[in-house]
């Protein structure tokens, strides 16, 4: 099984910390994606990333200095979202850290897939920005197949706890023999399931660390999950589909 989760917008550096274990498996083509930026005006940088003034301004000087081999924080501790929040790895022990660095991709606009120990720099790049590169009109056919057959290359299931943004790049692409599974976290209103945005980050993340205490492997046992007030609906599942109600 590989677990696939969304980055985080907001980044932090830390060399403090766990030492990165290798570069990420793409990189060069982040070195494509990096030269392409920094052929852009401010202007058009800050169109791209959708952004305040002082992020972009933030962002344009991250790009002049960026270095992708050098002064790098392992890509699990360098997001800061919710998702990333509930998730805690910083308090992660030994056999966590052993399940994460096995199960767990982060997927990335930038660097395409990242083991959970592969050195990145903070950047500012979406899934979904419209940037055009090598001839591809945007970052879902730059990156097209690639991330999926290398998912595919290590499991027949992936487990999906991404947002659609990011799960689109991977899902379209995968082989037949490969389970993609999703984990929907929502509550019940009107005879529907209803997702909102930041309780999903929530249940995401505390996904992750459930996932990594007990050691789990199977997609059965992801149905214990049972954190946050949410419980497994068999009602509302499908076998692709797994949905926890709130």
């Amino acid at each position: 099984m590989r677990i696939i989760i969304s980055p985080a917008k907001k980044m932090r550096t830390d060399e403090d910390g766990f030492a990165p274990e290798g570069l990420p498996p793409f990189l060069d083509r982040t070195e494509r994606l990096l030269a392409a930026l920094r052929a852009m005006p401010p202007q058009a940088l800050q169109a791209l990333w959708k952004c305040s003034d002082a992020i972009a301004k933030l962002n344009v000087e991250r790009l002049g200095t960026m270095d992708l081999r050098r002064h790098l924080t392992p890509a699990l501790l360098s997001y800061e979202g919710i998702q990333y929040q509930y998730m805690a790895p910083g308090v992660f022990e030994a056999g966590q850290l052993d399940y994460v660095r096995e199960h767990l991709r982060i997927l990335s606009g930038f660097y395409g897939l990242l083991r959970p120990f592969d050195g990145v720099t903070p950047y500012r790049l979406e899934m979904q920005a419209r940037l055009a590169v090598d001839g591809c009109r945007d970052l879902y056919a730059f990156w097209g197949g690639v991330l999926a057959e290398a998912l595919a290359a290590e499991t027949d299931l992936v487990l999906n706890l991404a947002s659609r943004e990011y799960s689109r790049a991977v899902e379209p692409h995968l082989p037949p023999p490969v389970r993609f599974l999703t984990c929907v976290f929502g509550e019940e209103k009107g005879g529907k399931v209803v997702e909102k945005g930041t309780m999903c980050k929530m249940a995401r993340g505390e996904m992750v660390r459930f996932l990594a205490e007990h050691d789990i492997s199977r997609a059965r046992d992801v149905r214990d999950f049972d954190r946050l007030g949410y419980r497994f609906s068999p009602a509302c599942s499908t076998e692709n589909h797994f949905v926890f109600i709130k």
